[in-house]
């Protein structure tokens, strides 16, 4: 199942959706969560997402719901589900990070979406200025406070994603937190007032000790770790030694396309953007 139109993005396929419809007859699809763990169908055939009717055909407690829109023409749902929910037969919780691993891109695109109004519905239950129960408010996504009016979105944080080269060679580095022997790009969020450019330099400056010149802009990808809207860069090595900060960056080298190490799942824009510098260098990806 494809859920986004590659050939002409400007066309979309999924319709975001406040309001539910009156009455469920139709099959949708729902995107269940227990925390950060997505439910999945273990047989497939042919989508991982489970396709009901109705929610309660599981059987399952709901802490809260949201309508999601209409995937050409099929209702979707996201769904919270208590901390100790046990997934019920042929079915298995896979955690977030492994999940984008074993589906589709524009299936994971989805899911992404699905777990941020998840996040945003689970946190904004109650106003952070005055402490009262917020409500939906009407055709928007949003939470309204009915006592002092404050509104609540969901909450998109920026941040950037560079590849630098320096010749025929690209930097890759290693945070403490990756899967063993895999190497990534530079990353790290905007800071207030920051333009994302100025973040490049900035990140890149903190966490390896590089200057870097000809920042060029090279696409976006949403990021559900936490709610992050990904903005990736090109740039070209100007100056200085590699010092990984031992914090953010454990290792960091450059490497020829002759001698790559782990790299990132495809769907990453993190391995966009290396697969962009593999094709610039002549190779099949």
């Amino acid at each position: 199942m494809s859920l986004t139109n590659r050939e002409n993005p400007s066309y979309p396929k999924f319709i975001v959706g406040i309001e539910p419809p009156a009455g469920r007859t139709e099959k949708a699809l729902w995107f269940i969560f227990r925390g950060r763990d997505i439910l999945f169908k273990v047989r497939k055939n042919p989508s991982a997402i489970p396709k009901l009717v109705d929610f309660g055909e599981l059987g399952l407690p709901v802490v809260r719901e949201q309508y999601l829109g209409m995937l050409e023409g099929t209702h979707c749902y996201s769904v919270e589900l208590p901390a100790d929910t046990k997934a019920p037969e042929g079915m298995e919780f896979v955690d977030l990070r492994k999940a984008h691993s074993e589906i589709s891109e524009g299936c994971f695109e989805l899911v992404n979406k699905a777990v941020q109004v998840v996040e945003w519905d689970r946190t904004n239950q109650f106003c952070s200025r005055c402490g009262t129960k917020t409500v939906q408010k009407p055709g928007e996504r949003g939470k309204e406070c009915p006592s002092c009016g404050e509104l609540f979105y969901p909450r998109i944080s920026p941040a950037i994603i560079v590849l630098i080269r320096k010749g025929h060679e690209v930097l890759l580095a290693r945070s403490p937190n990756f899967p063993p022997a895999v190497y990534s790009l530079i990353a790290g969020f905007v800071e207030p007032g920051e333009t994302a450019e100025t973040a490049v330099a900035r990140e890149v400056w903190e966490e390896v000790g590089l200057k870097v010149r000809n920042i060029t802009y090279f696409g976006t990808q949403a990021w559900p770790f936490p709610n992050s809207l990904m903005i990736g860069f090109t740039a070209e090595y100007d100056s200085g030694d590699i010092r990984p900060d031992g914090f953010e960056i454990e290792d960091a080298k450059w490497f020829s396309v002759e001698d790559l190490p782990a790299l990132p799942g495809k769907i990453s824009i993190s391995r966009k953007l290396i697969d962009h510098f593999l094709k610039e260098e002549g190779l099949e990806v």
